[in-house]
């Protein structure tokens, strides 16, 4: 899912907002002192524009025009280097931390994952950090997802009724589509994404077979060590 259209775009914040993921990141680049900062997949960049300290150089990449026009809008995004595309499109290495937030490791698909972490390791110092979330699979989540009733809420684009279809498929790869009907039009936008359940032990073999190091999975925003019912896990890495 592109996250295309403007009127989405526009309410992605408030359903997303500023939170303990955030202010687990945040804290993280002050916990190493970061100077350089890659946000891949940074979205409107909500937490991006708040990584931009003055002494701080950072970047933002994300392959959606609609997300990065909100994000060039808020105030302190002129501190920030904004880049269309995906991890092929960061030039420069030598960030001491790059994080992937809001689960976008799960939306890089199983054919882009490997590019990724290559480049990745290729942006990062040699000891730079790498951190990013991904849903723990061991939970299921998406069993509970197709269940939801239809919903209706009023939007500054008017009255937006809102329902979704998940499927799974080999490897817990869920293949998900969102429905928005706009009341008033009719006009009826469906927005169609795989999300991709890799399992830890997965993930750190993926990891260090690109040179990426992990020091610690988290299962929660505050720093407990992954336990297996945990919703989200959250990795920790280093560039070797």
């Amino acid at each position: 899912m592109a996250y295309d259209d403007p009127r989405l775009v526009d309410l992605y914040d408030g359903d997303n907002p500023d939170g303990d993921d955030h202010a687990f990141y945040r804290g993280l680049a002050e916990s190493i002192d970061a100077h350089r900062i890659l946000d891949l997949g940074c979205g409107t960049g909500m937490l991006t524009v708040t990584l931009a300290t003055p002494d701080r150089t950072v970047v933002g990449v994300d392959p959606s025009e609609a997300m990065l026009a909100v994000a060039r809008s808020r105030p302190g995004a002129e501190r920030v280097h904004w880049v269309r595309g995906d991890s092929r499109q960061i030039h420069g290495g030598e960030f001491d931390l790059a994080v992937m937030t809001g689960n976008v490791a799960q939306h890089i698909q199983d054919t882009d994952w490997p590019q990724t972490l290559t480049d990745l390791r290729a942006a990062l110092r040699a000891g730079g950090t790498l951190a990013f979330e991904s849903r723990n699979p061991a939970r299921r989540a998406w069993e509970s997802w197709a269940d939801q009733p239809v919903s209706e809420r009023d939007t500054p684009h008017g009255r937006l009724r809102e329902w979704m279809e998940a499927a799974e498929h080999p490897r817990q790869r869920i293949a998900m589509r969102f429905h928005n009907l706009f009341v008033e039009t009719g006009e009826h936008v469906i927005e169609d994404m795989t999300l991709i359940f890799r399992g830890r032990d997965e993930i750190e073999v993926d990891l260090a077979a690109h040179g990426l190091v992990v020091d610690a999975v988290f299962g929660d925003w505050a720093g407990t060590p992954l336990h297996e019912g945990d919703p989200v896990m959250v990795f920790r890495a280093h560039a070797a």
